[in-house]
Formats: structure tokens, C-alpha cells, sequence
């Protein structure tokens, strides 16, 4: 039985998971639990048992020196609970970690034991996937559910997805047959630029989740790194030919596809969030997923060059879930 002491009652509390590996494309997901974390200050309840889930051959643990004395971190999933105010304050149960190596119907189980004990009324999974989408163009994010009286409530696409899954579509099909409404929020990362951070694509996911939820989520500084990134991805695309005619290839592509949504029912939801934003927006700046530009660098602080994408019409390799 999970015992949860510290732990307040909580109000409306929705929980909220991302895991970096597989579903994680640009650490997207795992950045924006990150972020939500730091911006509520998030105070953590309950870690799960590193031994039962993890392959230290694949995720080792870490040393540090703390006053001298040397320590070890252990790769894990983190639960921690955080109080949205407002004129209807609710709580998230957020949940950051690693994609378990193994037991992963148990890993789980465990999480929904959590969820019960908490009183969770929606489970929110965040995953980002590669995709041929130009890194210049608005995030595409899509919400999908297995429920499909959800799916016409929430305005989400019933998932049809068959093929290989990670944690992600688990714990989503593991909530569902558990009776817990649960939905999964997907960003699509351009492949040619996969290397994380990209915070273009964690701000359209946390765009997409204060919809999904109704909350207001205080942005900080992502705004400005979104705008950063894109500004450097655009730099860097300009000094290689190849990549600026692909780009302006999955351009066209994207443009064309999306005419039809040029309708007066898109531009009005867009004029609605613009006026969210507009009148009491969330602290810390304002813009929307598709007004966000991105730059990315490597871990010594330097730009770095894309990849040469493949050919048009070539496999990239990972295949979109959901």
C-alpha cells in the first residue's frame, strides 16, 4: 500500500508525466515538467525505487561532491505536487523520470497507485517525437486519447496509432483500462535539428497544456530561448544550401497541407488566446507556439551545425506515435 505523508488534500488535482528516452525528441517533454517544477517550486513526495525499473548499464547513476562528501544519484521517476492559484486554484501531481528499462506494467501500476491515493481526475502525458516539420512553422502538437467520449469533449483525436510504443502509450493504456481519463500531448521536432534543449517545442506543449487544463502557466524565459533557438537554426540553415532548400521543401509541404485550417472556426480560437494572454496573462512574457523561435547549443556553450537531413521522401527513422 502506498503510503503518502505531507501530502494535503489536493483540489482538482491533475497529474502531469514526462519521461526523457524514446518519447522525448529535444527533451521536450521532460524540459517542460522540468519547467513547471521550477516556476511553481515543486516539492517532491515520493520517488519510485530505482533497483525495480532501472538498468544502471543503460542509466548510470551519477557521482557529486556535496561539502566534501561524495554522493550518488540514482536515475529515477519523481512525484512532486504543486498549487496552481488563481480564482480556481487546483493542484498538479507532477511526474518527471526516466523510461524504465524493465517491469514496465508495474512501473505503471505504481504510478496509478499514486493517482488513486491522490484522488487524480486526468492523467496528462507530454512525449515529442521527430517529425518532417520545418523548425520555421508553428510546433505541431497533437492531443490524443483512447477514450473517444473524452476525444468529443476535449477536442482530441481518438488515437489510432498501431506499431511500436514506449512508456508514453503504456501509461496511457494502463490509465485507461484503470477507469482514469488520460490524454497524451505530442510535439513534433524537426529531425534534422533533434539535438536538445528545443525550447520551441516544450513552449507549444505548455501552451497546449494550459488549454487542455485551463491554468494559467508562467512562461519565464522560454519565450526568449524559443526566439534564440529559431534565430540560430535559421543562421545556420542559411550557411548550408542543402538544408535551406530541404527546409523551404518541408515549407511548401506544411503550407499546403494546412490551407484548409485557414478557416474562421482557427482563426477565432487563435484570436481567443491571443486575448487570454492579452488581459492577465501568464507571468513572465506572452507568445504563442506558433510565434516562438528557437537556437540550440551544444554542451560547451557553442552553436552547432545541423545534420545534413536525408533526401525528401526518405524514412528518418523513428516513426510518430499517436
Amino acid at each position: 500500500m502506498i503510503e503518502l505523508e505531507g501530502v494535503p488534500e489536493l483540489i482538482d488535482p491533475v497529474m502531469v508525466a514526462a519521461f526523457e528516452g524514446w518519447n522525448d525528441a529535444g527533451d521536450a517533454a521532460s524540459t517542460a515538467v522540468a519547467h513547471l517544477e521550477k516556476e511553481w517550486k515543486g516539492e517532491v513526495f515520493a520517488a519510485l525505487d530505482a533497483e525495480d525499473y532501472y538498468d544502471f548499464q543503460v542509466n548510470r547513476p551519477t557521482v557529486f561532491m556535496d561539502g566534501g562528501v561524495r554522493k550518488i544519484t540514482w536515475p529515477t521517476t519523481r512525484l512532486s505536487v504543486v498549487r496552481v492559484g488563481g480564482d480556481k486554484p487546483r493542484d498538479l501531481v507532477l511526474v518527471r523520470g526516466i523510461e524504465p528499462s524493465m517491469r514496465w506494467r508495474s512501473f505503471c501500476n505504481e504510478l496509478l497507485g499514486f493517482a488513486h491515493e491522490l484522488g487524480v481526475e486526468l492523467v496528462v502525458v507530454l512525449g515529442a517525437l521527430l517529425g518532417d516539420t520545418p523548425h520555421t512553422r508553428p510546433v505541431p502538437i497533437s492531443g490524443t486519447t483512447s477514450d473517444p467520449d473524452l476525444a468529443r469533449r476535449m477536442d482530441l483525436e481518438e488515437t489510432k496509432y498501431e506499431g511500436p510504443t514506449g512508456i508514453v502509450g503504456v501509461l496511457q493504456e494502463a490509465c485507461t483500462h484503470a477507469g482514469v481519463p488520460a490524454v497524451s500531448l505530442w510535439a513534433a521536432v524537426p529531425h534534422y535539428v533533434s539535438q536538445p534543449p528545443n525550447p520551441k517545442a516544450t513552449l507549444a506543449l505548455l501552451n497546449r497544456l494550459e488549454d487542455l487544463i485551463d491554468v494559467r502557466i508562467p512562461l519565464g524565459e522560454l519565450p526568449e530561448d524559443a526566439r534564440a533557438w529559431q534565430v540560430g537554426v535559421d543562421q545556420l540553415a542559411a550557411e548550408d544550401s542543402e538544408v535551406a532548400e530541404y527546409v523551404q521543401t518541408l515549407e511548401e509541404a506544411r503550407d499546403t497541407a494546412e490551407l484548409p485550417e485557414a478557416s474562421g472556426e482557427a482563426i477565432a480560437r487563435e484570436f481567443e488566446r491571443y486575448l487570454r494572454r492579452r488581459d492577465g496573462g501568464a507571468p513572465g512574457g506572452h507568445a504563442t507556439d506558433g510565434e516562438s523561435s528557437p537556437y540550440r547549443r551544444d554542451s560547451s556553450g557553442d552553436r552547432t551545425r545541423p545534420p545534413k537531413p536525408p533526401k525528401p521522401g526518405t524514412d528518418d527513422g523513428d516513426s510518430p506515435e499517436d
